[in-house]
């Protein structure tokens, strides 16, 4: 059974970091690419950032060079660096995943998921 488990939510002043984990269970992560998305409240769930079974990354152009995606296979765990957070950031994030390699072109089109977890909360207020 596909497990993705979110971890390290919160509330962060603007300006702040968080550090955001996934664990995966019940298949080979290593295989696969795996993505952040966020949903704010009222809003569409958007792609945020993407790792490929390669170590190749992509982002959104509204986080690149604030968020940093990476993973470790050894301890089955993804993870998005988030700094100089701002207000247009909070939401609750999701671990995805399209049981794909490779991030591709398209990374970020919702209809691609095949397994998400529950997400984490992102709180961004002073």
């Amino acid at each position: 059974q596909v497990q993705l488990v979110e971890s390290g939510g919160g509330l962060v002043a603007p300006g702040g970091s968080l550090r955001l984990s996934c664990e995966a269970s019940g298949f080979t992560p290593d295989y696969y690419a795996l993505m952040w998305f966020r949903q704010a409240p009222g809003k569409e769930r958007e792609g945020v950032s993407c790792i490929s079974s390669t170590m190749g990354t992509g982002y959104a152009w509204t986080v690149k060079d604030r968020f940093t995606i990476s993973r470790d296979n050894q301890q089955r765990t993804m993870y998005l660096q988030m700094t100089n957070l701002e207000l247009e950031d909070p939401g609750v994030y999701y671990c995805e995943t399209a049981m794909k390699r490779f991030c591709g072109e398209t990374w970020d089109a919702e209809d691609n998921i095949k397994y998400w977890g529950e997400g984490a909360l992102v709180t961004v207020s002073s």
